[in-house]
């Protein structure tokens, strides 16, 4: 399973608009994507997940909160999402940067950059299709 979002603009702190965030429970699927992020020019760079993430949205009060405060925003999206995906294996693109970013180019010419398509399309076309 793989899911693209523009879920908290924090990614772009780190990355700015040149890579989308890449949060993933499988390796294999990480570097699928990574490789499809290099050959389309639709880069993904991969960032961390874990339990010292997760615990900043566990909450006294309900199952989890949507927020982990000021630190990881971008992290702690992804965590919030890992905790609906179980073992499936999953990676998140947190495309906030790279979907704003959308210079006139031969593939965009207006405002929405229609980013990832190039890179869904070739991950599925390598690797899901006979």
């Amino acid at each position: 399973m793989v899911d693209l979002a523009t879920l908290t603009g924090a990614i772009m702190v780190a990355l700015g608009q040149e890579h989308a965030g890449l949060f993933s429970n499988d390796d294999g699927l990480s570097e699928r994507l990574l490789k499809a992020g290099r050959d389309t020019g639709e880069k993904v760079w991969r960032m961390p997940l874990g339990p010292e993430y997760d615990k900043l949205i566990d909450s006294r009060f309900a199952d989890m909160k949507n927020t982990g405060g000021r630190f990881g925003g971008s992290i702690t999206a992804a965590q919030f999402i890992g905790r609906f995906v179980g073992k499936t294996p999953w990676a998140h693109l947190d495309i906030a940067g790279t979907g704003f970013a959308s210079p006139a180019s031969d593939i965009n010419k207006s405002w929405g950059s229609g980013w990832g398509v190039r890179l869904l399309d070739r991950l599925v076309a390598e690797d899901y299709e006979g």
